[in-house]
């Protein structure tokens, strides 16, 4: 058992390595992961079962954490599936409202307010609806988007910052990514470099030359060429790479390859702004390094159980000289073992537990940045003269947001990870921004827990680090508990008084760090100092120029109700979409619950219906008694014949429901028809018998090769006694039958035959049972769809006549000379 929580999906690929090694269990053992952001067609490429077989969904829960009940669909299509997700994936809103919706009382009683801040996708969205939530039930809720940080919100709920009265913006995430002039155009290529990295001239130097870095690690990481490897099947980290590739202006992408053991070597779609390109998709990274010898990044998504493997692996190609570990939970011992490692070999290590870091202009490691959207408002796609380290991925958005919006921007952030031991530390790239032309200021994120900031203290002191740092450390409320408080890092805990973090800020600000009296206040100071520095024209802020415009993907313009796309098909009889199948607008679970049987279920799904009970009785008695006919004719000997030719059974069927038609099985629809038109006209039965007599027409669904008046038809026998005794009127049936005793008495095997009878029945249940308008009645006739009982019928004897044949193991079936008359054409034998 494992010593923490793990996700089920960690679980999964831990068993698939470590213990499915036979073809035959593997082949048994399939799962996919799907987000809100799945290529469903992509999905389905890397794993084609999905579209064969009965599915299971569920949330990725925790092993050792489970969550509620009744989050499971079993038994599932592709498409059930996609539809279950789609009411699930990206909803966390949803419950929000009901629960405030059905608090309301108490809310109000307790006269609580609520604050809400949210980003990502369409987050205005969410924000609008928290918003009209709040409107209709009188309940106070303010609402924040990316603009404001969550500190500020805090003060605000406390009651020592004001509440802006501000709408947050209407406008929705997608407006960043569509070209805000309205010129269709593409925006000019984007700012590369700011004024300030081009006159290295400015830059004050050291005091002392030390070493930037461990002997043979890179002070510049990323660069505008560089190229990467990414371990896990990261469709959505990957296409966020290139997006914010093409905004940056790159001439290619900075991914060559990715590495999954899981697939077979293939190649991945991708998006290169409009057009799409292949990214090619490893077994192992022997391969990759081989054929990609320009690669010297890899971003390791590995789970925590086998990052550490997969990075000493990586660790043997000299050319890889950076390695993002993004998997939390990894044991100490072994990340201790791998910053050893890296360190003789010169590799530089960020994580774990980290989102990775990003480097404006020219490259980002995975999610980090967030959405695009986030990524063009706090101008990423770009260089500054700011560069930042912090513990926090998620503090990291913090500070490019507050870094925008105070100086020109970032150079180059880097979120080490919360981990106790992380791979590269403050110091580490605190001395690389030092030693780094284009960077004019540092700001540090440090937190509770460690000594890391001490080390920039002496830095300072010794005059290594003379460029100026801006520092606060979070966890200075830890001084208000009692006890020991573990925050959200596993390192973010203080063991001795010199590890909490007013102990730390204190020291910072003595060393010569500008130093906030609070978070709030960073981004104040952060732009005093900025100011200083454009003051002393250390920076000379470029002039902006907008990025290009990445297209937006059709599904999330289409969530977001920006186009509207007909639709190829339309369809009113099922509904496959909710938790379980609709039939004209009937769950299935109340099908069975009302035991509609068979003909139930046609009346759904043909006639839109809900039939009475003695109609849905007479479809099934039909599809009885037309099930077979024997093998003689035609359609079934079709069938017999394909079936002892070696045709599967879809192809053998079809070969017999090609034979339906005029002459065999089509007369349920002609003689519907026929007889209707007669007796809506007027004409009385001889009248009718004569006029086709007079035409030389034959009367649809009268005659029978064998049955007579004086043989009778015991299908017929037994349909009349039951619609005569259930239906409620059966004109057209009565007139029928007085053409069959005209007809009769011409001669007796002109009797009106089953498919005669089933025709006219089903007339007269169409317009009397008052399910239907006499119009609607008429069009189900003129459409075709009484012939649909025969099919349906005899497919099942159809059916029968293939297992028969297999059964009996018939051999191919060659017809007999003798019963074929071999004959000359006419002019050859003159």
């Amino acid at each position: 058992m494992s010593a923490k929580a793990i996700s089920e999906q960690t679980g999964k690929e831990f068993l698939y390595k470590y213990i499915c090694t036979s073809s035959a269990i593997q082949n048994r053992f399939k799962y996919a992961r799907v987000t809100p952001a799945t290529d469903w067609a992509r999905l389905t490429q890397d794993h084609p079962w999905l579209l064969s077989e009965r599915l299971v969904v569920k949330p990725d829960q925790l092993i050792k954490r489970r969550g509620k009940l009744g989050l499971v669909g079993i038994n599932l299509t592709l498409d059930q599936v996609k539809v279950w997700l789609k009411q699930r994936l990206g909803q966390e809103a949803t419950g929000i409202v009901r629960a405030i919706k059905d608090y309301q009382g108490p809310l109000k009683e307790h006269e609580v307010r609520i604050f809400v801040r949210r980003g990502g996708p369409n987050y205005q969205e969410g924000l609008r609806v928290m918003g009209e939530v709040g409107k209709t039930t009188g309940i106070p809720i303010h609402v924040f988007g990316t603009e404001t940080h969550m500190t500020a919100i805090v003060g605000m709920a406390l009651g020592h910052r004001p509440i802006p009265n501000q709408p947050p913006a209407a406008a929705h995430t997608a407006n960043f990514l569509l070209n805000a002039s309205g010129s269709p155009s593409t925006p000019a290529t984007s700012r590369t470099a700011s004024f300030s990295e081009s006159r290295p001239d400015d830059i004050a130097p050291a005091k002392k030359a030390k070493p930037a870095a461990p002997l043979g690690k890179a002070t510049t990481l990323f660069s505008r060429h560089t190229k990467a490897i990414i371990w896990g099947m990261q469709t959505r980290a990957v296409q966020g790479m290139l997006d914010f590739d093409y905004i940056c202006s790159r001439d290619e992408p900075s991914v060559a390859a990715m590495v999954y053991p899981f697939t077979g070597d293939h190649r991945q779609k991708f998006y290169w702004g409009h057009k799409e390109i292949l990214i090619p998709v490893y077994k192992n990274m022997s391969d990759a390094m081989r054929k990609h010898p320009e690669v010297d990044v890899l971003i390791n998504f590995a789970s925590l159980r086998s990052a550490y493997d997969s990075t000493v692996e990586t660790m043997n190609y000299p050319q890889i000289r950076t390695i993002a570990i993004i998997a939390e939970g990894i044991p100490e011992a072994l990340t201790r073992k791998l910053i050893k490692a890296a360190d003789k070999k010169g590799v530089t290590i960020i994580g774990p537990a980290t989102v990775g870091g990003i480097k404006p202009g020219c490259f980002k490691i995975g999610n980090t940045g967030g959405m695009l959207d986030n990524i063009l408002a706090s101008k990423l796609y770009r260089p500054g003269s700011v560069a930042y380290v912090s513990r926090s991925g998620g503090m990291s958005n913090e500070l490019n947001n507050i870094i925008s919006r105070t100086t020109d921007g970032v150079y180059e952030g880097v979120a080490i990870g919360g981990d106790r031991y992380p791979g590269s530390t403050f110091m580490d790239h605190v001395l690389r921004y030092q030693d780094t032309p284009g960077v004019k200021m540092i700001v540090v994120l440090g937190e509770i827990g460690g000594t890391e900031e001490y080390k920039i203290c002496r830095g300072i002191k010794e005059g290594r680090i003379t460029k100026p740092v801006v520092c606060w450390c979070i966890g200075t409320c830890a001084t208000m508990f009692s006890s020991e408080v573990q925050f959200g890092h596993a390192g973010a805990c203080a063991n001795q008084a010199s590890e909490t973090a007013v102990a730390k800020n204190q020291a910072l600000k003595e060393a010569g760090v500008f130093v906030p009296r609070s978070f709030d206040e960073l981004g104040e100071v952060i732009q005093s100092v900025y100011q200083d520095l454009v003051a002393k024209r250390v920076i000379e802020p470029a002039e902006e120029v907008p990025p290009p415009t990445v297209p937006m993907d059709y599904s999330w313009a289409r969530e977001l109700g920006l186009i509207r796309k007909p639709a190829s098909f339309m369809t009113s009889i099922c509904d496959e979409r909710g938790q379980e199948l609709i039939y004209a607008g009937m769950p299935i679970t109340e099908v069975f619950k009302e035991e509609m049987g068979i003909g139930g279920v046609l009346g759904l799904l043909w006639f839109q219906r809900r039939l009475p009970r003695y109609a849905c009785q007479f479809i099934e008695m039909c599809l009885m008694v037309t099930a077979d006919h024997g093998p003689a004719v035609s359609g079934a000997h079709n069938t017999i014949v394909c079936a002892r030719a070696g045709k599967d059974l879809v192809s053998s069927l079809t070969s017999g429901l090609l034979t339906i038609g005029d002459r065999f099985g089509g007369a349920l629809d002609a003689a519907a028809k026929m007889f209707s038109k007669a007796f809506d006209s007027g004409i009385i039965p001889m009248e009718f018998v004569n006029k086709m007599k007079k035409e030389g027409k034959l009367i649809m669904g009268i005659g029978h090769r064998v049955k007579s008046i004086n043989n009778p038809d015991m299908r017929v026998q037994i349909l009349k006694d039951y619609v005569k005794q259930h239906f409620p009127a059966t004109p057209l049936l009565d007139y029928a039958l007085e053409v069959e005793k005209i007809t009769t008495s011409k001669k007796p095997n002109l009797i009106l035959n089953v498919d005669g009878f089933i025709g006219v029945a089903f007339v007269d249940v169409l317009r009397n049972c008052g399910s239907f308008t006499r119009e609607e009645a008429d069009e189900y006739i003129d459409i075709g769809a009484l012939n649909g009982i025969f099919v349906l019928g005899r497919s099942m004897g159809f059916i029968g006549h293939y297992l028969d044949q297999k059964r009996l193991k018939q051999g191919l079936y060659r017809h007999p000379w003798d019963d074929i008359s071999y004959v000359l054409p006419e002019h050859m034998t003159m």
